[in-house]
């Protein structure tokens, strides 16, 4: 297993160098021997690197070919009972079978007395008359006699009746048949139904339509798998409605008066859940499955990687924790629990790379790859990028940001709404402070964290662990500033040596009246992002002028002007108020 993911590891990066081996002006970023980038380091190829500055740990975390390393204690957790879940084929009924009855003039249906059929004759004979089917099963033709009918399909009828016909008229004789109308039946439906009753229909309806009238199955008691049908006493069919919820078959009977739908009372069950589509109470056919034919029931999550089964035996409990492949041919019994498990991790991650560079844009690595092996197999443009600025944009840094963020909101609102007022001027100036603390916190709850994360710093760069989903940012060199914010003409000016931040401010304009002249903001093209007193001007850098806290509440001003900055170095923007 050590082999294995020592030669996949090597595959992976050998591959991501190559990929950009046949660059013939790129330029590789590589580690100084102390695990930071230095600007005045050459670039070296990772090959060449100590295996003791480099060394990292492939052996593996857990024995993924094993079915138990879980582990799983069946006590630590209540196993689910069935009959606490929802039946599968709950939302069946939901679909309005009831919404329109069938004609039942389709090919197949058998025509019986008591239908109407149209019959046109021109030529040598002429008729044109609308016959029901008797009692007997004929119709009477004019001039012929009577004809038997009753039993044959509606696709045979015209033969039928041009035959008949034409036996006695051979010559010049055309014939055209419709069914007109079928007679509508009573079908009781009963059993463990919501509404049992006698409902009307056409003999070619399905069970659904009748099922439907009567409210559907109870999801308590009712069975999905046995709706017989009785025609007397005779069972003339038994209906599996999982057939049609997994397959879309169901068995068809052309149905007669009297005819009675029973729902069955609901057989032995298994709980289905974990990573599934939906949990489910499943029923069984007989007192057990297979492992595949709970499989094929169950609509599973990508990744499902092992199953959990609980349940009782004559011999005891039992709790087993099985590979997918080795579950297929286990055997479930009623009341068993099976728990699905996407439980094998990925040992590959995607981080994509972005700004200025050669190759493609993503790259699948080993779990535990670093950002300096990783620049390491990145060619950039040699004089056109700033490879000592380099950030990642992670998706647990943006979490974080919102969380923090949300949490800064919470206690701004906490703290300055709800206090009693004690005059009727200290009321209304609490009314104002109320509505621009509402107005505050609906603009900076829709902000967009960038989970923009340092790593570069006075020329280095952090050899920091790769997370799947980064995104390593390596930013082109510039010759320009640009400016945001609080300021009368925000615009980009190019980079002048020497110049401060301020100077760059009054040449845009200066401050607009809404400024707060303290908080200016630089943010660097690493990500960092700094008071413009505490940092000197660098080309490529952003200068962000927050504005004032419209308030002359000082704690509230404060404590606005703290969610400010925190806004704009999670975004990168300042929030307009």
């Amino acid at each position: 297993m050590k082999r294995l993911s020592v030669t996949f590891r090597a595959m992976c990066l050998v591959a991501v160098a190559c990929l950009n081996a046949n660059f013939a002006h790129g330029q590789d970023i590589g580690l100084s021997s102390g695990g930071l980038l230095g600007s005045d380091q050459p670039a070296q190829a990772m090959t060449s690197q100590s295996d003791e500055t480099n060394s990292i740990e492939t052996s593996p975390r857990a024995d993924w070919d094993s079915g138990t390393y879980g582990p799983v204690d069946p006590r630590a957790q209540a196993m689910v009972d069935p009959d606490t879940l929802p039946p599968f084929g709950e939302n069946l009924f939901s679909g309005g079978f009831r919404g329109m009855m069938a004609d039942g003039l389709n090919p197949d249906y058998l025509i019986k007395p008591g239908d109407q059929i149209t019959i046109r004759v021109w030529g040598g004979v002429e008729i044109d008359r609308v016959l029901a089917v008797d009692a007997q099963g004929n119709i009477f033709l004019p001039r012929i006699g009577p004809l038997q009918v009753q039993g044959i399909s509606n696709a045979q009828l015209n033969a039928r009746v041009r035959g008949a016909i034409q036996s006695v008229y051979p010559e010049n004789v055309s014939v055209y048949t419709n069914l007109q109308g079928v007679q509508p039946v009573g079908v009781f439906v009963t059993g463990y139904v919501m509404n049992p009753g006698r409902y009307s229909g056409t003999p070619n309806d399905s069970v659904l339509y009748f099922l439907d009238q009567a409210g559907g199955i109870d999801q308590a008691l009712g069975s999905y798998r046995q709706v017989v049908i009785k025609r007397g006493n005779q069972v003339i069919n038994v209906v599996d409605l999982y057939n049609f919820l997994i397959n879309g078959d169901i068995a068809r009977p052309q149905f007669r008066d009297g005819d009675t739908i029973v729902v069955e009372e609901r057989g032995p069950a298994i709980s289905v859940v974990g990573d599934v589509q939906k949990n489910y109470r499943y029923e069984l056919v007989g007192e057990a499955l297979t492992g595949q034919d709970v499989i094929n029931l169950a609509r599973l999550k990508s990744g499902v990687s092992h199953v959990l089964l609980r349940g009782s035996r004559p011999s005891g409990p039992i709790s087993r924790y099985l590979p997918l492949a080795e579950f297929r041919g286990a055997e479930v019994r009623r009341g068993d629990e099976v728990l699905f498990s996407a439980d094998q991790r990925d040992e590959t991650i995607v981080v994509q790379v972005e700004g200025s560079y050669y190759g493609p844009s993503r790259y699948a690595l080993p779990r535990d790859a670093r950002l300096g092996e990783f620049l390491n197999a990145i060619s950039v443009p040699q004089e056109m990028t700033s490879y000592q600025d380099v950030s990642i944009r992670r998706i647990s840094v943006a979490e974080q940001q919102a969380s923090s963020l949300k949490d800064s909101l919470r206690r701004l609102e906490t703290t300055y709404l709800g206090y009693p007022a004690r005059t009727a001027k200290e009321g209304e100036i609490q009314v104002r402070q109320a509505e621009l603390i509402e107005r505050f916190v609906k603009k900076a709850s829709q902000v967009k964290p960038t989970g923009r994360l340092v790593v570069a710093r006075d020329g280095n760069v952090a050899d920091i662990r790769l997370q799947d989903g980064d995104i390593v940012t390596i930013p082109e060199n510039t010759d320009s500033i640009l400016l945001s914010g609080e300021i009368i003409i925000p615009q980009a000016m190019v980079y002048t040596p020497g110049m401060s931040a301020l100077d760059y401010i009054r040449q845009a304009g200066g401050f607009t009246p809404r400024a707060d002249e303290d908080q200016v903001l630089v943010v660097h093209r690493n990500g960092a992002v700094i008071q413009a007193g505490q940092t000197r001007m660098r080309a490529g850098d952003e200068i962000i002028v927050l504005p004032a806290a419209p308030t002359s509440n000082i704690e509230l001003a404060s404590a606005i002007t703290q969610i400010l900055f925190q806004v704009a170095v999670a975004t990168r923007v300042a929030l307009d108020l």
